[in-house]
């Protein structure tokens, strides 16, 4: 399929398509004419990928994580067992970001409506 259907499949941007093309997270085959040819496994790639992606990863985990993707009823599975640490070190990240974000929030909550005399200093 061409670049554009497998846009319209998936819901991913053509720019987004040829991004990840570019980082090396789709393969497709090029014709004689210099067009992209998508074969039909690439819909569940790009959702993957999208997945991934949506999880906080950047483009060089995902590109880690591909290969280890190999059912297609899941986004992974236990074939690479070594990536489960770095899935949970990214874990605590996103948790320790939430953490920090909802102190933040906390912090604005008391601020607001407050006068400036009733803010305890640090």
């Amino acid at each position: 399929m061409r670049i554009g259907e497998l846009s319209r499949r998936t819901d991913v941007s053509q720019r987004s398509l040829r991004y990840y093309e570019e980082q090396g997270l789709l393969t497709p085959t090029r014709l004689p004419n210099g067009y992209r040819d998508y074969d039909e496994r690439a819909v569940t790639t790009v959702r993957r990928i999208q997945i991934l992606l949506s999880a906080g990863l950047g483009t060089s985990a995902v590109a880690e994580i591909l290969p280890c993707a190999v059912d297609e009823t899941v986004v992974l599975s236990g074939r690479c067992p070594e990536l489960i640490d770095g899935l949970a070190r990214e874990r605590r990240r996103v948790n320790a970001a939430i953490d920090d974000l909802i102190a933040a929030r906390d912090i604005l909550d008391s601020l607001i409506g407050r006068p400036l005399h009733a803010i305890p200093s640090h």
